[in-house]
């Protein structure tokens, strides 16, 4: 039988995003809107949101219509020379990683510079063996199939020996749609049809495998 491959979501899967990260993105991504399309502090934040909701992305509507440079945006929007102290997480996530039969890999909407500093803080960068991002995807983020289909191709795996590991059931129905197993990580909420099994923490994932 084929080895399970497990697809691992980044920010508000393996690690906590709410209480620091999050909130330094989205000031920083309302700083450079600011600075860039030459807006006040409200009207740069509105236009964030706006293209968030509308695109799924704040950066696909200021490529789309205001001609920003992708990769200079997400250079400028993910810096964090306090990483380390900002990450909330669980001290048994390595070990709960390492014990865990099959490849892992990363599949993240967060530029590559980002999720890199953040697994190597987590102290996990080698126990995965791959790490997927928005550059990889050609700017088509989750929950667009695109991506997802070219992990596939690279790994020379089929749909159906995957694990997609997320927050967002979003990125989980598409992960369905292709034949992937899908286990939800969320605090609360009914599970939809699409979403196999859910965990409160990613450290139960191991409990979950016979569902999977």
């Amino acid at each position: 039988m084929p080895s399970r491959v497990w697809i691992f979501d980044l920010d508000n899967t393996l690690h906590n995003a709410l209480p620091h990260i999050f909130p330094h993105i989205n000031r920083s991504m309302t700083q450079y809107v600011m600075e860039h399309l030459a807006l006040d502090e409200a009207g740069a934040n509105e236009l964030r949101v706006r293209y968030w909701r509308r695109y799924g992305a704040t950066l696909l509507g200021l490529v789309r219509h205001h001609g920003i440079d992708p990769r200079h945006f997400l250079w400028h929007t993910h810096q964090f020379p306090q990483l380390q102290s900002m990450l909330v997480f669980e001290r048994g996530l390595r070990q709960m990683l390492r014990r865990l039969p099959g490849r892992k890999l990363v599949f993240s909407n967060a530029p590559q510079h980002y999720s890199e500093a953040v697994l190597k803080a987590l102290g996990i960068r080698d126990v995965f063996d791959g790490v997927y991002t928005v550059e990889y995807t050609r700017l088509r983020p989750k929950p667009a199939a695109f991506g997802f289909r070219r992990i596939l191709r690279e790994q020379g795996v089929q749909a159906g020996q995957c694990v997609m590991v997320e927050d967002s059931l979003e990125n989980l129905r598409t992960a369905k749609r292709l034949g992937m197993r899908t286990l939800w990580v969320a605090a609360a909420g009914k599970s939809p049809a699409f979403v196999d099994a859910r965990v409160t923490s990613v450290l139960q994932l191991r409990r979950t495998i016979n569902k999977l």
